[in-house]
């Protein structure tokens, strides 16, 4: 696997090398990030124009390209400088006009010589009741007329390429298209009635009709599921590293398990129950877990992890819980505490704070086996910190703990299993391509005691009323989040959006019932607000975004979101999760500034309607476009250039289980097929890939 593959050298050669194509346009094509020929044979056209020729432009619905036999008529220069130059033709049932500006008189002379026929084909349309092709894109004599396609397909341009210099690249791309030998498993691809790839370039590239420009269309499906089998495989390989890493059993006696069980006021729901059964069966295995716990707000994380947490302390063994920043880790600790009582197991917390004698008493601890679960923020990661028995490491995920670093966990204990958790519901298709490499399990029901959340949209010039509905409620005992939005990029203005109506609110409300936190605080003041609000000595919390991850406070039964269009759907959601965890109904209320746009509507109803998260998700995805909706460039999502996530997932899951599939018969890729998808993986870049074969 030392380097690529002979038979792909013309594919990776510089784009210059390609008939027509200058330093210049290759600067220009860099914009379609195209700087090879792989890349120009991976550009589809996206559309196509019908040239097939007609008798006559008479009848046609205009505007619209036609083609059309015709005999030429007189010439008329224009009658002052920069006008238009006409020429009179006739096709078999009418005339109309060519019509051409800045036009050489002798060189329109030559081109269509009065009196004689020639072939025409242009856009026709309309002008004063006269039609007229102005600058048509072929004029050629009948012999040549075959030279112009019936279907000419249409490739993304980018400025000062034109169609002909593209068309003409991509020819010259396709004319160094090797045969490669098969990836796609055999059965797979006569099932769909896909070509074998060569052909699948080929035809993608010379559509028809409009029909072989559908993302369905054999050929274009064909290439697509190989961007999507490549990123999949190497998902796969690091999958099956992770796995190949000897794991270790881990069989808990359901003794701690059952105490947390008896203690809790309800049953867990069917999906925790669920959950927490696939979760044992892979601690139980010998091959490492790379689990996925997926759950909407308020789904019931915290039980599934804890009892994940407990197999490990069971089975003589110790776990550990990390989150992204010290605030969470704080509250992981007091939402685990009451468990960790119940079972009677030694719970700690580690993170960046700890120093000196405190520090290494804790490390001392951790090392003896003394502490059984340690709650903390990535300083577990740092090199003093040592278990004496590791089997189980939670991943609180913000989106920030990618395959390598989930790789890097499993270092600090003897084959540690892992779980990741994420309260951000994704479709199944980003699911897949975001975490292909783990297994998933998901909780799509809400534990029993939670009350639905009654979401109302408030326009803003009622803003009085929703304060008085304020007083109202802070008059009860009840709290309140009042979110201003990151209007501007400039960190100053929002600060003083925010601290503006943190100073309304307190002359509306009175001293020492507000409080405010905004992302230029000091993180100790920062802490010091949300602590205040948690322990109820404010009664309203007036936040920028800062609030959205994981705070709990269970009295908290009003969330107010102004400017609520600008935000994301994901993020919408996510903050209205933040009420709603204690026993008393809840409201949260949209506030935006008309008029709405379609999209700022959609958002704003959709989650006004419902409140589960993977519907949301679902809108959200098609409403955005999956690279903006993770995030493209900090989530890892691949960028593919024929493969549509949104429209594809099942594509995706075939790719998916057939990656699997063939590691699983073929795990060094020595085998035919193995070979056939190294060379696709060096085709598709997936360069990660590769090392992790040739290292494995």
């Amino acid at each position: 696997m030392s380097g690529r593959p002979e038979q792909l050298f013309p594919l990776f050669a510089g784009i210059d090398t390609l008939p027509g194509v200058g330093p210049k346009t290759a600067g220009l094509l860099e914009h379609l990030e195209i700087t090879r020929p792989r890349d120009l044979i991976l550009t589809l056209p996206h559309t196509g124009i019908d040239r097939r020729r007609r008798d006559s432009v008479l009848g046609a619905d205009l505007p619209q390209v036609l083609t059309v036999e015709v005999m030429v008529g007189q010439h008329r220069a224009p009658a002052r400088k920069g006008g238009a130059y006409r020429v009179t033709v006739e096709d078999a049932k009418t005339s109309f006009q060519l019509v051409f500006f800045h036009a050489r008189g002798d060189y329109l002379q030559k081109l269509l010589p009065t009196g004689q026929r020639r072939v025409v084909s242009g856009r026709v349309e309309l002008f004063d009741g006269i039609a007229q092709m102005v600058h048509p894109d072929h004029v050629v004599t009948v012999d040549e007329a075959a030279d112009i396609p019936a279907f000419e397909p249409v490739y993304p341009l980018t400025h000062g390429v034109s169609l002909k210099q593209m068309t003409k690249a991509v020819q010259g791309a396709l004319s160094r298209v090797p045969d490669l030998p098969e990836w796609i498993d055999p059965e797979q691809k006569r099932q769909a009635g896909w070509p074998d790839w060569h052909a699948a370039i080929a035809a993608a590239h010379a559509p028809q009709t409009l029909a072989d420009l559908a993302a369905t269309a054999p050929a274009r499906e064909r290439l697509a599921y190989d961007e999507l089998m490549a990123h999949q495989l190497t998902l796969a390989l690091a999958r099956s590293k992770l796995r190949r890493a000897k794991g270790r059993q881990t069989k808990g006696t359901g003794a701690l398990q059952a105490r947390v069980l008896t203690a809790l006021p309800y049953a867990p729901t069917g999906a925790q129950t669920r959950a927490v059964g696939e979760i044992a069966d892979d601690m139980a295995n010998p091959l490492r877990m790379n689990r996925l716990l997926q759950g909407d707000v308020g789904a019931g994380k915290t039980l599934v992890a804890f009892m994940a947490l407990l197999i490990a302390v069971e089975a003589g063994g110790q776990g550990v819980m990390m989150a992204p920043t010290e605030i969470l880790a704080r509250q992981h600790l007091e939402g685990l505490r009451p468990m960790a009582e119940d079972a009677g197991v030694v719970l700690e917390i580690l993170t960046g704070r700890d120093k000196g004698a405190e520090r290494k008493a804790k490390l001392a601890a951790l090392a003896r086996g003394d502490i059984h679960v340690l709650v903390g923020t990535h300083a577990v990661f740092q090199k003093d910190v040592e278990f004496h028995d590791l089997r189980l490491a939670v991943v609180d995920e913000q989106h920030r703990f990618g395959v390598r670093q989930r790789l890097e966990l499993g270092r600090k204990g003897q084959a540690v299993d892992v779980l990741v958790m994420t309260a951000t519901p994704i479709p199944r298709s980003l699911a897949l391509a975001q975490y292909g490499d783990m297994d998933v399990s998901v909780l799509d029901k809400k534990p029993p005691g939670r009350k639905p959340i009654k979401t109302a949209l408030i326009s803003n010039g009622r803003m009085d009323e929703v304060v008085d509905h304020l007083r109202k409620a802070v008059a009860e005992g009840r709290q309140a989040y009042w979110v201003c939005p990151l209007v501007d990029e400039s960190e100053l203005v929002d600060l003083t959006a925010a601290e503006d109506r943190f100073k309304r609110l307190r002359a509306a409300l009175g001293e020492g019932v507000v409080g405010l936190v905004h992302g230029q605080m000091p993180p100790a003041e920062k802490d010091a607000a949300m602590a205040a609000f948690q322990r109820g000595e404010t009664s309203v919390l007036v936040a920028t975004t800062v609030i959205e991850v994981g705070v709990n406070v269970p009295n908290a039964t009003i969330m107010v979101i102004e400017r609520a269009e600008i935000f994301g759907l994901a993020q919408l959601h996510q903050l209205r999760g933040r009420v709603g965890r204690g026993d008393q109904a809840s409201t949260c209320l949209l506030m935006y500034q008309p008029p709405l746009s379609e999209g700022g509507e959609r958002r704003l109803t959709t989650l006004r309607d419902t409140e589960d998260g993977f519907r949301i998700a679902e809108v959200d995805l098609d409403m955005r476009g999956a690279g903006d909706l993770i995030g493209t460039a900090q989530s890892g999502l691949p960028r593919f250039r024929v493969a549509d996530l949104e429209r594809q997932a099942a594509l995706m899951a075939t790719a998916q289980s057939d990656a699997r599939k063939l590691m699983a018969d073929d795990p060094e890729l020595q085998s035919d097929r193995g070979r056939a998808a190294r060379i696709l993986l060096w085709l598709m870049e997936q360069d990660q890939a590769i090392r992790l074969i040739s290292v494995g």
